[in-house]
């Protein structure tokens, strides 16, 4: 497989971006989110998926391994193919989605083009847990658990049964490292969000 691919952007379209890589003009498959932040003439690097058909080779790029592991979970769901996983990671901010699927957000994931109420369900049903059980890196969480408060707000949540990833959310929301609140406060005012 290609693992990832290195080339200066020759053209960007809505759902696609072309990369000059050694001559070629290669054709990458990206999400409209990610389309959006590049620039023309840029030198970027792209993790990919390689997707073997029949009757073609398509090439996925992600920016980066949680990008691309959370599409490796949605076409690993039956009826999701690569274009809708990427219309899906187009549809909505990463963090947003992960969220969205770990509270089990039905609506939300309905107001994405393509996804109807019985593929939003399986996508819940389905990655739900795989979600909770990934590792917070792995999840591709761009937090910082570095100060003492956020970590013993999350174990503590942890500690009345919360789930490590849905804990996480809520302590990003409430930002104990830039408040000056007490831990009680704290961990009150995330039980508040959580019982929301």
């Amino acid at each position: 497989m290609i693992d990832q691919i290195s080339g200066k952007i020759i053209s960007i379209n809505d759902n696609y971006v072309v990369l000059g890589v050694g001559g070629l003009g290669i054709k990458v498959n990206i999400s409209a989110n990610f389309a959006s932040k590049l620039v023309n003439e840029d030198l970027i690097t792209l993790v990919t998926y390689l997707n073997v058909r029949e009757d073609a080779l398509d090439l996925y790029g992600f920016k980066n391994d949680s990008e691309r592991n959370l599409f490796l979970m949605l076409i690993s769901i039956s009826g999701i193919g690569p274009k809708l996983a990427v219309s899906i990671l187009s549809g909505v901010e990463l963090e947003e989605l992960k969220s969205n699927i770990l509270s089990g957000d039905i609506k939300s994931l309905t107001s994405i083009p393509g996804v109807g109420a019985k593929t939003a369900k399986r996508i819940i049903i389905e990655l739900k847990d795989k979600l909770s059980k990934t590792t917070t890196t792995e999840l591709g969480f761009e937090d910082n658990f570095g100060s003492k408060i956020s970590k013993d707000v999350l174990s503590a949540l942890v500690g009345l049964g919360y789930s490590e990833s849905i804990a996480i959310e809520v302590i990003k929301r409430i930002n104990p490292a830039k408040s000056d609140k007490s831990i009680e406060s704290l961990i009150k005012e995330a039980l508040k969000i959580l019982n929301e």
